[in-house]
């Protein structure tokens, strides 16, 4: 009796973290099963249900048993054979093993199978089947968490949300990500620094079948060359100087997920050979070690440079280029998303504004219209500089003109980046107005003061 007082208590003590579950005992010794369904039935939001067979237990696996204790020896079928159609109809219900017999042979060879644990029917077999039911109670919990947590994150990287502006050129780039997150396609991101190539990579994944698993980020040009390889496919115990553990690789890390390669343009070629088998087979092995490892991961990449001319160049692998390829997508500068400048300028300024408990500020005309006369080489993440330093120079309620600093060491427009003739020249700068303005020749020749009828000349001539 007092071995039976202690163990009340204990339920006693824990009842208030055990969540509602359903238990499958599967057992042939009728007594046994109903001594265990009865100690089990003390948590009141425990449903307990007894089976003297294995064909019973599986006729009932529509209620979607949160967790079966099965007898490894029942009179109709092996315990084997359960598992395997437990397994076949829902992998993921824990199975703990009640065996009348101490045969370690089995119950290695049973826990190897994926069973969650294996007891001999001893006087503590009750206790040791309540310890097991909470640790797993306590995982479901925590993975419920992770999922929510998971599902909060997607809605956080809902695109239409984080990524901000109504112009043409942006509106294109949400009819990509949605085509984007409805398979597993590769994509390759381009467009120049600061554009939110990463940003559009999280947009993808927390949107797509794979968001409750993995997202892993990886910057090509932040790892040391002579590193990479383990970085990314891991190492074994022993593998090299200072291998003391097993690391696992970060492709490893993203099996189900998605595996962000941002600037894959500054990969050496021979880490370009390394990474093309492995995208090819779908597997790989660890530095140092022997055993091929599966796995199943998205890849999206991401480079400010022109991989075809890296390509030409011989810096970078035609056979790999074209692994890669999967759905361009090609972020614009921001320079031509007109008044997006504004949208975004405007929650920069507010974000920042929350972030430190500081009122609201507006912008004021003229301060717009020095935002949009700026070239901004260094895109949105540039913009986002510029305003959360305005909002703290503001005296007032409102951003002004001589609030906006513009501290780039490059504030020259990209038409000017390479060398071209006059009509180069002015075919750039009209094309880059009408990309600001929307094709809007009537604002365009207005701006530059010239003929609307030049500008649709060089149209019909194509020559813009």
């Amino acid at each position: 009796m007092g071995n039976i007082k202690k163990f009340l208590l204990l339920l006693d003590f824990n009842l208030n973290i055990m969540d509602s579950f359903k238990i499958f005992i599967v057992e042939d010794d009728p007594l046994y099963g109903e001594m265990l369904r009865y100690h089990l039935s003390l948590n009141p939001d425990n449903e307990v249900y007894n089976f003297e067979t294995g064909t019973e237990c599986l006729k009932n696996l529509y209620k979607n048993p949160s967790i079966i204790s099965l007898d490894y020896s029942l009179p109709d079928m092996s315990g084997f054979e359960v598992i395997k159609k437990v397994r076949e109809y829902n992998s993921e219900i824990p199975i703990v093993i009640v065996s009348g017999q101490d045969d370690i042979l089995t119950a290695v060879k049973l826990l190897k199978e994926g069973v969650y644990d294996y007891f001999v029917k001893d006087d503590n077999t009750k206790e040791r089947v309540w310890n097991t039911l909470r640790n797993i109670k306590e995982k479901i919990k925590l993975r419920e968490e992770i999922d929510e947590l998971k599902e909060e994150i997607g809605k956080k990287y809902e695109f239409k949300k984080i990524i901000k502006g109504n112009s043409p050129a942006i509106k294109q780039i949400f009819k990509l990500i949605e085509k984007a997150t409805q398979t597993n396609i590769t994509i390759s991101l381009t467009g120049e620094t600061g554009t939110g190539k990463e940003l559009v990579a999280k947009a993808i994944h927390y949107n797509s079948r794979r968001s409750k698993y993995s997202f892993v980020p990886i910057n090509v040009t932040a790892i040391p060359k002579d590193l990479i390889e383990s970085e990314f496919f891991g190492y074994e115990k022993g593998a090299f100087t200072g291998a003391n553990t097993r690391k696992i690789g970060k492709f490893e890390v993203a099996n189900k997920g998605t595996i962000f390669l941002d600037e894959i343009g500054e990969m050496d070629l021979n880490m370009q050979a390394k990474l093309l088998r492995v995208l090819q087979e779908k597997e790989l092995t660890r530095v140092g070690g022997n055993r091929i490892i599966k796995f199943d991961a998205r890849l999206i990449v991401a480079t400010n440079k022109n991989l075809i001319k890296e390509v030409q160049k011989g810096n970078f692998r035609e056979d790999l280029y074209y692994r890669l390829l999967g759905l361009p997508i090609e972020l614009p500068p921001l320079r031509y998303r007109g008044n997006d400048i504004l949208i975004l300028a405007k929650f920069f300024a507010d974000d920042f504004c929350r972030e430190n408990k500081m009122p609201k500020l507006q912008i004021s005309s003229k301060a717009q219209i020095k935002l949009m006369k700026y070239p901004f080489p260094g895109n949105v993440r540039e913009l986002k500089a510029i305003m959360e330093l305005a909002s703290v120079l503001s005296n007032t309620d409102t951003i002004e003109e001589e609030n906006i600093s513009f501290n780039s060491t490059n504030v020259k427009s990209d038409f000017l980046l390479e060398e071209n003739t006059l009509q180069g020249y002015i075919r750039k700068i009209i094309q880059y107005y009408l990309q600001k303005y929307n094709n809007n020749v009537l604002i365009v020749a207005k701006k530059l003061d010239i003929g609307k009828s030049t500008i649709y000349r060089m149209i019909k001539n194509n020559e813009i």
